[in-house]
């Protein structure tokens, strides 16, 4: 098990930091470099004594020129296996995808395809692409969406069963948290959803489910109508809160 999935940080106002993207192993890293030398991007390897700090192996930074958001590219410690977790009252079983907004969203798409080796799943008219970083089977690791300035639209944490999405809902009620849309489904992934805030106002997902892409001979990706039964097939009503705060912070590439 991976020493952590994420990290917090105190500052004003409310935003994302950076996104993790776990390699394979040590020598992707050369065919990573390679890419972004020959569309010229910056990149950045992080020392040794902050991978140290950060309980992993190896790291490169860089940010993704059209949403602004800073990356990183590692391979976790040796002894990262060795930690053990037990859930509680919610079986998270990883941090399933993180949706980032621009204005540049069409660029960004041809970013993470052509220098990032992501593959588009589907679509949704011109308003969001969904995409996974290949050979990672799950339908997206990734989203993007069109907004009028670079943000945080969500994050998303895939669940084991669909009861913890139930018990969710009603726990999160109880403690007064708002509710911005579902229980649903998405007719893309297949998966069941719902979001929620945290208290900085963020967008947070729960889902069960999600369609998974063969490696070779995978289906080509859908466009779908920009409608909201391409959203949720069971017809939630979407709280116009939603997706609507953190605007993403950039590390400094040096």
């Amino acid at each position: 098990m991976d020493a952590y999935s994420v990290v917090l940080h105190e500052k004003a106002p409310a935003g994302l930091k950076c996104v993790g993207l776990m390699l394979e192993d040590a020598s992707q890293f050369e065919a990573l470099h390679v890419q972004l030398r020959e569309h010229g991007t910056a990149y950045k390897e992080l020392s040794a004594s902050e991978c140290k700090l950060r309980q992993i192996a190896r790291a490169t930074r860089i940010t993704e020129p059209n949403t602004q958001a800073t990356l990183e590219f590692y391979i976790p410690a040796d002894d990262a296996s060795d930690r053990t977790f037990q859930p509680t009252h919610t079986r998270i079983q990883r941090l399933g995808h993180i949706v980032l907004g621009t204005q540049r969203s069409s660029e960004a798409v041809v970013f993470f395809r052509d220098v990032l080796n992501f593959r588009v799943s589907d679509s949704i008219g011109e308003t969001v692409t969904f995409m996974r970083p290949y050979p990672n089977p799950f339908h997206h690791g990734i989203g993007v969406v069109c907004s009028g300035h670079p943000m945080l639209h969500h994050v998303n944490f895939m669940v084991t069963e669909i009861d913890d999405i139930g018990r969710a809902l009603h726990r999160l009620r109880a403690q007064g948290a708002a509710i911005v849309h579902g229980p649903g489904r998405h007719p893309t992934s297949g998966s069941v959803f719902l979001y929620f805030l945290d208290p900085d106002g963020i967008t947070l997902e729960y889902s069960f489910g999600m369609e998974e892409f063969l490696e070779i001979h995978a289906r080509e990706p859908r466009v779908l109508p920009a409608a909201p039964e391409s959203i949720d097939s069971w017809g939630a009503t979407r709280d116009p809160r939603m997706g609507s705060v953190g605007e993403i912070e950039v590390a400094t590439i040096a």
